[in-house]
């Protein structure tokens, strides 16, 4: 027998975590689906600390364990139809799907780094500045490493402190947006003293550290490793020793299961109205996926969305203003870190574009004949047909030449070929309802 949930989240980032705990306050019956074994999402892998973002954590994972929605932790959503609402879900440590059906959709899946291809970027040592992050915060040394953290966005004064407090020694940070464009940013920030007061902090950290603005990477050097990183400001150029060089240009939405759900996707993200639903019934999207705009943002669309999909839409529209002049930070934010166009002309005919499967950009370019659109590189080159399936190149081809990824199938990740030729188990899960939970 198999128990459907009233509403089913992707993602248990600060959207999700807030959707689900809005909707089980509203007597739903929920279910969060996420590819970690933990809750936080990518912004907040790092467990609890002393800063106002950790503290942000702490409450929210704290609300949400106390809802009682049901954590389907470890699963990777590979397959989705909203009608029937169904999705298809891959149990890696018990190498198994699982179909898991829903009333009502809510889609979390965050953001992930932009990488942007330039001579030596393959090269071991040249790590996303998320990616790193990440790695260290699973254990990865980096005390005594000389490390320079490039690319554009406020990740990157993020990351660099966080390196720099597990003993990295910063080398500098290099921002490709010019002052001019931060210092029109910084005006915005005026009104939000959280971010200023975030902001502060996070440059007092790194008071020692070399921050310069109007300055990108335009080579990565080293024989078996990176040791140099080649950067310039526009007028001359310079070479920096390093250990390891992090380098992140923003963040782009993860839309691919809204896509293969048939939902109508901009080249700014999801398309949500007001009550954060898709253009397909029953399916709601909030957080990074409907535009990059940060924590703050991702957290008051969760809630609105989990109060709408319960029913509580009067409730939800309380919200509205909050969330509009979070919407409206994030888009001030896309142009103040928005890419300048040396950055798109690093890449030489030999450098690696699609690193699955090694195709360079000469290949793209086509000397005799280019390239049309993506759909015609994937044919000539197999790029973007690898096992990340575009998610690392295909920003970097929307960003080089504007092609977009028109075709998203099943399985959205990855599964062993035998998963797929048997019938999917339906895994009855025990979910508690709403008057038994304990408050």
């Amino acid at each position: 027998m198999n128990r459907a949930f009233d509403i089913v989240v992707v993602g248990a980032g600060p959207a999700g975590l807030a959707a689900a705990t809005a909707a089980v306050d509203a007597g739903r019956k929920v279910a969060v689906l996420d590819d970690n074994p933990h809750v936080g999402g990518q912004i907040w892998r790092a467990g609890a600390g002393k800063s106002a973002a950790d503290r942000a954590r702490e409450q929210a994972v704290a609300a949400f364990e106390a809802s009682g929605a049901k954590l389907l932790a470890g699963r990777q959503v590979v397959d989705a139809t909203a009608s029937p609402g169904t999705l298809q879900a891959w149990v890696g440590s018990e190498q198994r799907l699982e179909s898991i059906q829903f009333e009502s959709l809510i889609l979390a899946t965050g953001a992930r780094e932009r990488f942007l291809p330039f001579p030596g970027w393959t090269l071991p040592g040249v790590f996303g500045a998320g990616g790193l992050q990440a790695l260290v915060r699973g254990g990865y040394d980096v005390r005594g490493k000389r490390i320079v953290v490039a690319g554009t966005g406020p990740l990157l004064l993020a990351v660099a402190a966080h390196l720099k407090q597990d003993g990295a020694d910063i080398v500098m940070i290099a921002e490709q947006a010019p002052m001019g464009r931060l210092a029109g940013f910084a005006t915005n920030l005026l009104s939000r003293p959280a971010k200023v007061l975030q902001g502060m902090r996070l440059r007092a950290e790194l008071s020692s550290v070399p921050y310069r603005t109007g300055c990108w990477v335009i080579a990565a050097e080293g024989s078996e490793a990176a040791t140099t990183v080649r950067l310039t400001d526009g007028s001359r150029t310079w070479a920096e020793r390093c250990d390891l060089l992090a380098c992140g240009f923003h963040l782009v939405p993860n839309t691919e299961l809204a896509s293969l759900l048939g939902c109508r996707v901009t080249e700014n993200g999801v398309e949500v109205n007001a009550e954060q639903r898709t253009s397909v019934q029953g399916v709601y999207c909030a957080g990074e996926p409907t535009g990059v705009a940060g924590v703050d943002a991702a957290s008051v669309q969760g809630k609105i969305a989990g109060l709408v999909a319960a029913g509580k839409t009067a409730v939800a529209a309380q919200l509205f203003s909050r969330r509009d002049a979070e919407v409206a930070f994030g888009r001030a934010m896309t142009r103040a870190f928005a890419l300048r166009a040396e950055v798109l002309k690093l890449s030489a005919p030999d450098t690696i574009v699609c690193r699955c499967e090694d195709v360079r950009l000469g290949e793209l370019q086509g000397e005799m004949l280019p390239r049309r659109d993506w759909t015609d590189a994937k044919l000539q080159t197999r790029c973007g047909m690898g096992p990340c399936q575009g998610r690392i190149c295909g920003p970097a081809l929307d960003a080089l030449f504007g092609w977009r990824n028109t075709s998203v199938r099943p399985p959205v990740f990855p599964v062993p070929i035998a998963a797929l030729c048997s019938a999917p188990p339906v895994t009855e899960v025990s979910i508690l309802e709403p008057q038994e939970i304990s408050r």
